[in-house]
């Protein structure tokens, strides 16, 4: 991105009723600001700015908050077919000259043209579809975590006849059993309540299985239809793919295997100093993305025969076993990467 290719870059800094933009030359100086409405009236407004303020129509956007308050307005210029980056908010140590919205946009513009690549927002259609479903999906299985968690804790408390018949069932049998619970009328007020309550959480807890089934069921289809790739490898179902597929988006958006790894959270970080030479565990990047690697890494350990030989490999190279486990999250996203980029000619050569 130099000034041979571009004529001005404008940062936005987005809000839920308001978006901030600064447009800065191709040597970091804010030439203008403009604060417009959240809507399609503003996004208009902002397009006609745009090409006032830079008649060249070389303009490369970069957006904070592209799948969030800046949806909307990603879309609008993905409509004109307009150059979009993606930046992350600004550090604190960005911030020490101070924080407004005219300030966050002019950090925005001067990150992108630092970084020096364009960073492609996350597209919609199929992808946005798989991460509604995994964000549903998400909340259904907590609440239901949270009503087992509270029938569990109603029937710890009971009295010793009620909390014989319940303790030590599966959380099928304890829905059942909680379900067919009806209060008598020689039952204490406080037993009638109990049993009442229970019967609530059950039903409460089947609606909210039910639901989760549903979902899961959509995921499979959807990620069956685009990234059948993932599906084939060991170790990786639908609710892991979908997580995958929307993690990593669209082919081109993630420019290399490294960046990739860099997003897992699964390159190790250089630490070194003096004659000491060293890495550390990357913290950083999408947890879910890593988290989604790390049960992959999981269920092969504990069924699939070369991952496992592997692992002894390691140890007998002097790795502890934390070690292996980093080296194949790390060779699982560079496999994945291929197979999302590449799709079927990966498969194809192995």
């Amino acid at each position: 991105m130099s000034g041979e290719d571009l004529d001005a870059v404008i940062g936005v800094d987005t809000h839920r009723d308001t978006h901030t933009a600064a447009l800065v030359d191709m040597v970091g100086r804010q030439l203008a600001v403009l604060v417009i409405s959240a809507d399609a009236a503003g996004y208009a407004r902002l397009l006609a700015w745009a090409a006032e303020q830079a008649p060249g129509g070389r303009v490369l956007w970069a957006i904070e908050g592209t799948r969030s308050h800046g949806a909307g307005l990603c879309r609008a210029l993905a409509a004109v077919d307009a150059q979009l980056t993606e930046v992350d908010r600004p550090t604190r140590r960005a911030r020490r000259a101070g924080k407004s919205d005219p300030i966050d946009a002019l950090l925005a513009a001067r990150a992108a043209l630092a970084a020096g690549f364009v960073r492609q927002p996350r597209i919609d259609g199929d992808r946005e579809a798989a991460r509604l479903l995994l964000v549903e999906r998400d909340r259904l299985v907590r609440h239901r975590t949270a009503v087992l968690n509270q029938m569990r804790d109603l029937v710890l408390t009971a009295p010793e006849e009620l909390r014989q018949r319940l303790r030590d069932r599966s959380i099928a049998g304890l829905i059942a059993a909680c379900s067919a619970l009806r209060p008598r009328g020689s039952d204490e007020v406080e037993t009638r309540v109990r049993l009442q309550s229970l019967r609530r959480l059950a039903r409460r807890a089947r609606a909210l299985t039910e639901d989760a089934k549903t979902v899961e069921a959509d995921l499979k289809t959807l990620t069956a239809t685009n990234v059948p790739q993932l599906l084939a490898e060991p170790g990786i179902g639908p609710i892991v793919a979908a997580q995958l597929w929307v993690s990593w988006s669209h082919s081109g958006r993630i420019r290399s295997k490294a960046a990739f790894a860099a997003l897992a959270g699964t390159s190790p970080l250089p630490a070194s100093s003096g004659q000491v030479t060293r890495f550390r565990l990357n913290r950083g990047g999408d947890r879910h993305l890593n988290r989604a690697l790390h049960q992959v890494m999981i269920t092969r350990l504990s069924c699939h025969s070369p991952t496992r030989e592997y692992v002894l490999r390691r140890a007998t190279d002097g790795k502890t076993q934390r070690e292996a486990q980093r080296c194949i999250k790390r060779y699982l996203a560079r496999r994945i990467w291929r197979l999302l980029d590449h799709g079927s000619a990966v498969v194809a050569a192995t």
